[in-house]
């Protein structure tokens, strides 16, 4: 098998399987539907895993065109493949948590009368997620970027019958549409500097931006390479959900929990990390630009952490757990540690993905009840939930051995080391972020899973665990949350996994924290002396004290505290901003010109206006046109006279 083919296969089977399904629903059946679905995320996911063994052995990396779409002024726009480790990594993680969540949907929306659709909507999301990871220039970035935007808009509005869906996936649509304005415009400098939109040719041009400036506003000169940074990073910051355009992320749980852990965990908020990191050659040559990324990171780590403490809704709480991860990982981005970065977005995949599913595999349970007030005590009731979701928990606040623990103690490590500005700022943001994670992680786990039940009475004689469609998803991504980060981290961080790959400074906060990395064990035995690891073991101690010891207590804190509580239910009055003064403010201006501009100048002076102005000079002309000889004879004379004067006055 030569690389090329086994590319097209990836791609092109989950797309196959949307296209077939989508169009044939009716005649495929929902056993066909997830049939042909399945099969074709299967396909990719067995491609993937042949690239990265393929990789492993060390093959080369393929960069090749497949198509051609167009050349305009010698830039060629085609669709192609970049297979290095890191697209070979992305792939696999992506693929296989499609196919977790593929066969999970088969339970969750057996009885959803769009089951077919919902099917066809996911397996389109997985090749459009595919073709961002495995793309070898900006165009396909674009496309892949583009689609992953559309199709999460369908998948979050999946119930449109229900207004607060809608208004979710508006609301993501918009958000992400600021993102990827200043995306695309920065795609558009690069082609003006560099002339190509292939990746390669645009890594070895860069140096042509080397002293050139734009003046975004007058008199303020700005490096064009931090100008192209900072609008890449804009994207980043929509499609990846970072302050202040995270807005969209809580509120997209209006679509189905498979959706939430395809969406939320290892695919289309991913999609900013990746691009940062394939991007490093880049963003390795503008240290302002680094900087506004570590802050960005450090203030979406901390501060949307704490908004997991005053959430209810179980979705919601795993929901602000991915924006403060997500923020980890562009704090790693911004100290330079790319590696670290991606390192950490792999291993919080498999327990995010985890979180996600369990907490579908509750409200099933709970007759979709959503509320974590009016749960409590189902861990006899649903033990593989429950352990899985335990491991899930114990992986996202970094428990020592487990995924998340390697993870996150690197970065929290690697910004400490590092010498970016704002490093200092978001160290700390992090390490008080373990203590907050862990709070609202347990805080999740107690009041769903232990103490008193407080359901109703119809609901608990109806409990039991989810059928095996739902469980074996859970057990497949709890073994990597367990294991993968014991057996890859030497290779992945502090090896040459992503030599060629990523820009990494050999002199960088990884390559120090690599110089004392003596193997796995070592690793854990050296976050004894780590502050993160107590503030997570505090953050859990608080939660058993308040939501197991004296339930009474949150209660009381809330009104002691009520304006901070305030604050935070409300998100800090972001969105009420954005939708009381911001989008007021637009509509405002819309509707003025739409009434000044369009209805008075375009349509009143211009349109109507000049078919006014001709009805009046017709009606004129009308008056002219009497039908009387010497009224015709009379003007001619007249117009002769005009005409014979004229030509003596110029003689």
């Amino acid at each position: 098998m030569d690389f090329g083919s086994v590319c097209l296969a990836i791609v092109l089977a989950p797309l196959a399987a949307s296209v077939v399904t989508g169009l044939g629903g009716r005649f495929v059946g929902r056993a066909g539907a997830h049939t042909l679905c399945i099969a074709g995320v299967a396909v990719s996911l067995a491609g993937s895993v042949w690239v990265l063994r393929q990789m492993l052995a060390g093959a080369q990396v393929y960069n090749e065109g497949v198509y051609t779409w167009g050349v305009s002024d010698g830039i060629s726009m085609q669709v192609g493949f970049l297979i290095d480790n890191l697209s070979a990594l992305m792939m696999t993680v992506v693929s296989f948590v499609s196919l977790a969540v593929h066969v999970y949907t088969i339970g969750y929306m057996r009885e959803d009368p769009g089951y077919t659709r919902f099917f066809a909507y996911i397996s389109l999301f997985t090749f459009s997620m595919l073709m961002l990871v495995m793309s070898n220039n900006f165009l396909q970035l674009f496309f892949g970027w583009e689609a992953v935007g559309l199709v999460s808009y369908l998948l979050i509005g999946f119930w449109y019958r229900r207004p607060t869906a809608i208004f979710a996936n508006y609301k993501a649509f918009i958000v992400n549409r600021i993102g990827d304005f200043a995306f695309i415009v920065a795609i558009a400098i690069i082609v003006a500097y560099m002339g190509s939109l292939d990746y390669a040719e645009v890594f070895q041009r860069v140096s042509r931006t080397i002293g050139h400036d734009l003046y975004l506003t007058p008199g303020e000169p700005s490096k064009v390479i931090t100008v192209i940074c900072v609008g890449l990073f804009l994207g980043a910051m929509g499609k990846s959900a970072q302050f202040p355009l995270h807005v969209w992320l809580p509120d997209s749980m209006e679509g189905p929990t498979p959706i939430s852990a395809l969406i939320h965990a290892a695919t289309m908020v991913t999609a900013g990390i990746f691009m940062v990191a394939r991007l490093s050659p880049l963003f390795q040559l503008s240290p302002d630009a680094l900087h506004f990324i570590v802050v960005i990171g450090a203030v979406t780590a901390l501060f949307m952490g704490l908004l997991g403490l005053v959430a209810n809704d179980i979705k919601r709480v795993i929901a602000y757990s991915t924006l403060s991860q997500l923020g980890y990982m562009t704090v790693a981005l911004g100290a330079g540690a790319y590696g670290a970065g991606i390192f950490h977005l792999m291993t919080h995949a498999f327990f995010k993905a985890l979180l996600f599913l369990a907490a579908g595999s509750v409200i099933i349970g709970m007759h979709h009840e959503q509320d974590m007030r009016r749960m409590g005590g189902l861990r006899k009731y649903m033990p593989v939930t429950y352990w899985t979701c335990l491991i899930g928990s114990l992986a996202l606040i970094g428990f020592p051995g487990l995924s998340g623990f390697f993870s996150k103690d690197i970065i929290i490590e690697a910004v400490h080391e590092s010498a970016t500005d704002g490093a200092d700022f978001a160290y700390w943001c992090v390490l008080l972020g373990v203590f907050v994670t862990a709070l609202y992680s347990f805080r999740l786990v107690f009041m769903t899973f232990h103490g008193k039940e407080r359901m109703d009475e119809h609901t608990r004689e109806h409990l039991h665990e989810s059928p095996w469609v739902v469980t074996l998803p859970l057990v497949a991504l709890a073994i990597p949350s367990i294991a993968v980060g014991w057996l890859t981290v030497g290779p992945i961080v502090f090896g040459d996994f992503f030599s060629g790959a990523i820009a990494q400074s050999p002199h960088g906060p990884v390559a120090l924290l690599g110089e004392e990395f003596h193997g796995s064990a070592a690793f854990v035995l050296h976050a004894l002396e780590s502050p993160a690891l107590y503030l997570a073991f505090a953050g859990v101690a608080v939660a058993w004290y308040l939501y197991l010891k004296r339930p009474e207590l949150p209660e009381r804190i809330a009104g002691r505290f009520s304006r901070l509580y305030r604050v935070l239910v409300n998100k800090y009055y972001i969105d009420w901003f954005y939708e009381n003064v911001v989008a007021t403010a637009v509509r405002n201006v819309g509707g003025n010109l739409w009434k000044g501009g369009d209805e008075t100048v375009i349509d009143g002076w211009l349109v109507n206006g000049s078919a006014r102005a001709v009805a009046a000079l017709a009606a004129l002309g009308r008056h002219l046109q009497s039908g009387y000889l010497y009224h015709y004879a009379f003007a001619m004379i007249i117009g002769l006279s005009l005409l014979l004067g004229w030509l003596l006055w110029r003689s």
